[in-house]
């Protein structure tokens, strides 16, 4: 069985800091590609960045130069460090992986519960 666990979400001040990370845990034989999400209310979820195996990184047009995607492909853990933080970007935040559980399994994609980012004054 596969987790992603989500942490340092929180509430910070327009202009502040912060900084998410994402630990996953279990079967998992080899992870591909992790990517962060995020879903404001009443808005679809959007891709903010993603990150492949060999440090390929691609990001929001809206969080370019003001976010960081990191990996640590040993511990299995991912990380968003967030600059600069505005009130737009209020939202819950989700981890993604796609990740193979075994050798011969398929690649599939596993999400994290979540956790929430509040920029408000």
């Amino acid at each position: 069985q596969v987790q992603l666990v989500e942490s340092g979400g929180g509430l910070v001040q327009p202009g502040g800091s912060l900084r998410l990370s994402c630990s996953a845990s279990g079967s998992i034989f080899s992870i591909n590609a992790m990517a962060w999400y995020r879903q404001a209310p009443g808005k679809q979820r959007e891709l903010v960045a993603g990150i492949t195996r060999n440090d390929v990184t691609n990001y929001l047009d809206s969080v370019k130069g003001r976010f960081t995607i990191s990996r640590d492909n040993a511990k299995n853990t991912m990380y968003l460090q967030m600059n600069s933080l505005k009130p737009e970007d209020t939202a819950v935040y989700y981890c993604n992986a796609r990740l193979r559980v075994g050798e011969e399994s398929p690649n599939r994609d596993y999400w994290g519960q979540g956790t929430q980012v509040t920029v408000s004054s």
